[in-house]
């Protein structure tokens, strides 16, 4: 989900001395997503069987090209399910329908909300097998 009030570049140059944002170092994208599970193996195959992650046998995933958010949010927030889960992995879908009829098809934890943000997309929900709640953003366009 896009960061409710995301801060303004100008506000963080600011922070910085006069012309260190342009001549700075940049991170090029996500280069990984590791987290902790119970049983990896399994957890690694529901991703692979229910949404279609294709990765290889060393998790090298060849995703494709399209926005990233990258939002903090407010400690106290509701919007990832437990509050013991400390981030949520967002994945972009091409029909969000499609992939959340085919979820519920095996059997998995589909929220019954869609919500639809203009100018942003749709997004729906799903629980893992291990609890974890992941968002299914079909960009707008």
């Amino acid at each position: 989900m896009i960061a409710p009030h995301p801060v303004p570049c100008a506000e963080l140059s600011g922070a910085l001395p006069a012309g260190r944002i342009a001549a700075m170092e940049r991170v090029l994208g996500i280069g990984g997503f590791f987290f902790r599970a119970k049983d990896p193996e399994a957890l690694g195959a529901w991703y692979r069987e229910a949404l279609g992650l294709d990765a290889d046998e060393q998790g090298v995933w060849q995703q494709a090209v399209g926005p990233t958010v990258f939002a903090p949010f407010d400690a106290e927030t509701d919007y990832f399910g437990a509050r013991t889960q400390q981030t949520m992995l967002n994945f972009r879908v091409r029909d969000l329908d499609a992939m959340l009829a085919q979820l519920r098809g095996l059997g998995a934890d589909v929220a019954a909300d869609v919500q639809d943000f203009e100018g942003v997309g749709r997004f729906g929900w799903v629980t893992d097998p291990e609890g974890n709640r992941v968002e299914l953003w079909q960009p707008a366009g």
